[in-house]
């Protein structure tokens, strides 16, 4: 079987980015289930493999994935030439950082829109470097929306099979609350089950997550459910789909990891990300659904403060790639 072309932005250059992504093509493997290119600066690159106890790989500087040398000990990277290495300060927030970091994710984009790589496996970017640099985003989904002209990219994570979709993402959560509308659950509702079809996911039921303690118990305290969710959720089986809820939040995310649901609408951030985190925090990974292309990836920070030690888990980063791997076959068949 082919292994697919993944691409790996670099990240923030002065997190763990290009530590986590050394450490993770550096292992067997992720080398026997994927051909994986960097997309960095080839001179941050070095400095990281200097870093105590890291890996040493020959770097091969390339123009596209197709170009790569696939074999152990090789780290093939296109070089964007984007730090000023005689000023480079690993564990810094800095606008330099947060401009190399956009532009990583730029021509990934590039590389998965035009057909040169079969997905894209992201590492973590700061918003304060991005913010330095007057890039007008907080995060990858909002970079990626804007750059593929996709309105509202849905983000899925996945842990030991459990599969969280959030009705709102960075949001106060007051906010969120008054997020939780019919109209959105809807809206939700169908496009989640279209992106689970997408990544080849057809059987099974979806919960709706419920956002009161015990569903608000018919509106002893809270009327969200009564008023949005029951209601929704009637539209949508109505409609065909397979979508059961409100379903305790204190109880469905465990219920779907013993599989009894295919997936969770989680109605607000941290009501999704709680659960995931607390059950397998490293290998939590988020998908981005909606894109014209694949894109898997870790789930935590630039770690400036551990940055340049040496000491940063590759284990979400590995994880963000066998999970592109696992979706890329299924999501590539069902490309317009």
């Amino acid at each position: 079987m082919l292994k697919p072309y993944i691409v790996i932005p670099m990240g923030d250059p002065a997190g763990i980015g290009p530590e986590i992504s050394i450490k993770a093509l550096a292992k067997t493997e992720i080398y026997n289930c994927a051909n994986c290119c960097i997309v960095g600066d080839v001179n941050v690159l070095e400095v990281a493999m200097a870093y105590n106890g890291m890996p040493k790989m020959k770097i091969n500087i390339i123009s596209s994935p197709s170009e790569g040398l696939y074999e152990p000990g090789i780290l093939n990277v296109i070089d964007l030439k984007m730090i000023d290495i005689d000023k480079f300060e690993t564990g810094i927030v800095s606008a330099e950082c947060g401009r190399a970091a956009y532009a990583y994710i730029e021509k990934c984009t590039t590389l998965c829109m035009n057909g040169q790589a079969d997905a894209m496996a992201t590492t973590p970017i700061n918003k304060e470097s991005l913010h330095a640099a007057n890039v007008p985003f907080i995060g990858h989904t909002e970079i990626l929306a804007k750059l593929t002209n996709t309105e509202d990219p849905l983000t899925m994570f996945e842990v030991q099979g459990m599969r969280v979709f959030f009705l709102s993402r960075h949001l106060s959560l007051r906010d969120a609350c008054d997020s939780v509308t019919k109209e959105r659950i809807v809206d939700y509702g169908r496009r989640c089950t279209e992106a689970l079809r997408r990544l080849g996911v057809t059987n099974g039921t979806m919960a709706i997550a419920g956002l009161n303690p015990h569903c608000g118990e018919h509106g002893l305290f809270g009327y969200e459910e009564v008023d949005h969710v029951e209601p929704a959720v009637k539209q949508l089986q109505e409609e065909g789909y397979d979508i059961i809820g409100p379903v305790g939040a204190d109880s469905v995310f465990h219920l779907a990891l013993q599989g009894r649901y295919n997936s969770v609408l989680s109605l607000y951030h941290d009501q999704g990300h709680i659960a995931t985190k607390t059950l397998d925090f490293d290998r939590t990974i988020a998908i981005t659904n909606g894109l014209p292309f694949l894109r898997t990836s870790v789930d935590h920070g630039t770690a400036l403060d551990i940055a340049g030690k040496g000491i940063a888990s590759s284990i979400s980063m590995e994880e963000a790639i066998k999970l592109a791997v696992k979706y890329a076959p299924a999501f590539t068949e069902t490309k317009i």
